[in-house]
């Protein structure tokens, strides 16, 4: 990894604000970085600190309500390729995956915490809206106990970083109906949600003043919008 910083003194800054400019007008890059030149700093930053190229970096970087999140194919693919394990193998049950390998400087084999059904549902991520854990649990298991063991044995990789899939379960609070899902190829997809609203106050509209006849309509708030950050 690199101690160099795009933000180490003025000159690298301007010059890493020259490259994430020219990177925000692309629309080759993912729409979290179009236009937005601070998105492409920080994705600079994260690839210079892990030497890889910042069109991987952006590719592979979602922001999820706000939050830097790596897809957990990519964390595989650092953890694979990072020279320290042998590739990531899995002891899987229907309800229960454990991510391990082998350090190859020392021939241990060392195991991740597993993730399991059980886990899924008490954390409430198996019941919220647009859940992959329902219809594809054996992948979102692998891909929960790889993320658990890159969190354990290579902090450095992950950067802190939650993978995308993590920060869906996790979510935020729900004011607006409208809730957002990555899928399993790390493409961001929109689902609509209920939302149950905070008191009964919320759910129950005053009358209207005046009785409406058959061929009136007395205009109500638009139910539907935007999540909105904690």
């Amino acid at each position: 990894m690199s101690n160099i910083s795009v933000y180490n003194d003025a000159s690298t800054f301007e010059h890493a604000q020259r490259v994430a400019k020219s990177l925000s007008v692309t629309t080759m890059v993912p729409k979290d970085y179009q236009g937005n030149i601070a998105n492409c700093l920080v994705a600079l930053e994260t690839a210079q600190r892990l030497n890889m190229s910042p069109l991987m970096v952006m590719q592979n970087l979602h922001v999820i309500h706000g939050r830097p999140s790596w897809s957990a194919a990519f964390l595989i693919s650092a953890i694979n390729q990072s020279g320290r394990y042998s590739p990531l193998k899995y002891e899987q049950t229907p309800d229960s995956c454990r991510a391990y390998a082998t350090d190859l400087s020392t021939g241990e084999i060392v195991k991740g915490p597993a993730a399991t059904i059980e886990m899924a549902k008490a954390e409430g991520w198996y019941n919220k809206a647009g859940s992959k854990w329902k219809t594809m649990p054996e992948l979102m298991l692998m891909y929960r106990a790889a993320a658990f063991f890159a969190r354990l044995y290579t902090p450095d990789l992950t950067m802190g970083f939650k993978t995308a899939e993590e920060n869906l379960d996790i979510g935020i609070q729900v004011q607006r109906p409208r809730a957002t899902a990555v899928d399993l190829n790390s493409r961001i997809f929109d689902a609509e949600a209920e939302v149950v609203p905070d008191s009964p106050e919320d759910a129950v509209q005053d009358a209207p003043a005046e009785e409406t006849t058959a061929n009136e309509t007395t205009a109500n708030d638009d139910p539907f919008g935007f999540l909105t950050e904690d």
